[in-house]
């Protein structure tokens, strides 16, 4: 037995993908460990009400860095992975991903000096939340998971985590610093991206391209269902959060707001599993369809399993959780986390459903599901307003995520059984 966990270790090493998922798993290490600090921090200093309207406007601003990415964080991956021994393509690869952020980023810059006169709520929070949205433009996290060189990019995320939490400390004092949170941590980003840029820039010799028409172009239309379908995610987990903003109780909406950031937590771990296995996963499907099979449905469920001991603890842990994040008991928040603890363990299945679908480029397939969870979020949210059951509102993610698994499972099946 030992000598086959060994030799499993030793062929697991071979490959990149330990590496890249401890990189990245650090990556996510020192996200989450961000969050256990700030939380402590920022509730006790801005209350868990103004927590609520900090997340809204997190949220929001998360929202318009998913379209500003314009999947690049997917497809981007694949086209690093694909063309890294060719220095010319691989400049106009990275170019072309900055080109089609910055030309959204002015759409959005357009868009939000509009909406100032529609008397949009919490406007002011959404204004200061911009820094977030800037870093999205310049993340180059695709280009390191695709070149398989995450130790920078990891080294560089801790070093401006620690200047984040430090600066949240000396500036936000009251509730009246509250939109000061989103823009400390974003010019944070912004500052480390644009370094990280830099760096990409030296190390890999990349000759700089202006933008070709026709490139974007065909980026644009390669990559309209996946963004859309990132949207639609995106706007499936964040329904609640505007909902309650808008029409709910501030209580309900911190309470809620922090449960979300839980799973968030749990949400950047099982990413940094997708981000470690899909480079490896390209090279094995281009090796042929069943190899793939295999080794899709053999890690879907290890992967699985460990997520479901998460689920567990986090159920059983549910009332020191809150109340380490939060600093005070909050029964509210207790109830709608144990609700939501299942959300990772459903996640974890359907992860590599996700990638097997990418790598078939059946991005219509993706689009299609995306837009039927959001028709269902949005049809899902009305009646738990309606049932005026709050309880209730912690089922919203876990139901989604059911929904999107059964989908995803039955495209993936559909054509097996069409075959045969």
């Amino acid at each position: 037995m030992k000598q086959k966990l060994i030799h499993a270790y030793l062929k697991l090493r071979e490959t990149n993908i330990l590496s890249n998922f401890l990189n990245l798993s650090s990556i996510q290490l020192s996200n989450i460990l961000l969050l256990m600090l700030i939380f402590p921090i920022i509730t006790r200093k801005i209350g868990i009400e103004a927590f609520g309207f900090v997340t809204l406007a997190n949220t929001f601003a998360t929202l318009a860095g998913v379209v500003i990415n314009y999947g690049i964080n997917q497809s981007g991956i694949r086209d690093v992975a694909l063309n890294i021994k060719d220095k010319q393509k691989l400049s106009i690869v990275f170019y072309n991903a900055l080109w089609i952020r910055a030309i959204i980023f002015i759409l959005y810059i357009v868009f939000l000096y509009t909406v100032q006169w529609w008397g949009m709520k919490y406007y002011g929070l959404i204004i200061l939340a911009t820094p977030l949205v800037i870093a999205e433009v310049l993340n180059p996290l695709f280009f390191f998971i695709g070149t398989e060189r995450l130790k920078i990019y990891n080294v560089a995320n801790v070093v401006t985590k620690v200047i984040s939490i430090l600066s949240l400390v000396i500036f936000v004092k009251s509730s009246a610093d509250a939109g000061w949170v989103n823009f400390i941590l974003g010019l944070a980003g912004v500052i480390t991206y644009a370094g990280l840029l830099i760096y990409a820039v030296k190390e890999f010799k990349l000759s700089f391209s202006l933008p070709v028409t026709s490139d974007l172009l065909k980026l644009g239309k390669d990559n309209f269902y996946l963004t859309a379908n990132n949207i639609s995610v995106q706007l499936q987990q964040s329904i609640m959060i505007f909902a309650l903003g808008h029409l709910g109780n501030p209580e309900w909406l911190g309470a809620y707001a922090l449960c979300d950031k839980v799973i968030q937590t749990c949400r950047m771990l099982i990413i940094s599993v997708s981000n470690a296995i899909y480079p490896k996963s390209v090279q094995i499907y281009q090796q042929g369809v069943r190899i793939w099979e295999l080794y899709r449905k053999k890690t879907k469920w290890l992967i699985t399993c460990i997520f479901f001991m998460g689920s567990l603890s986090i159920f059983i842990l549910a009332d020191f959780i809150i109340y380490v994040i939060s600093g005070q008991r909050d029964h509210t928040a207790v109830v709608f986390l144990r609700i939501m603890c299942l959300v990772p363990t459903v996640a974890s299945l359907n992860f590599i459903n996700v990638i097997d679908q990418l790598l078939k480029n059946n991005t219509a397939y993706i689009f299609r599901i995306a837009i039927i969870l959001l028709g269902v979020s949005l049809l899902l949210a009305w009646l738990l307003f309606r049932s005026h059951w709050y309880i209730l509102f912690g089922s919203f993610t876990l139901i989604l995520e059911i929904c999107g698994l059964m989908m995803y499972e039955y495209t993936i099946k559909k054509p097996a059984r069409n075959n045969a």
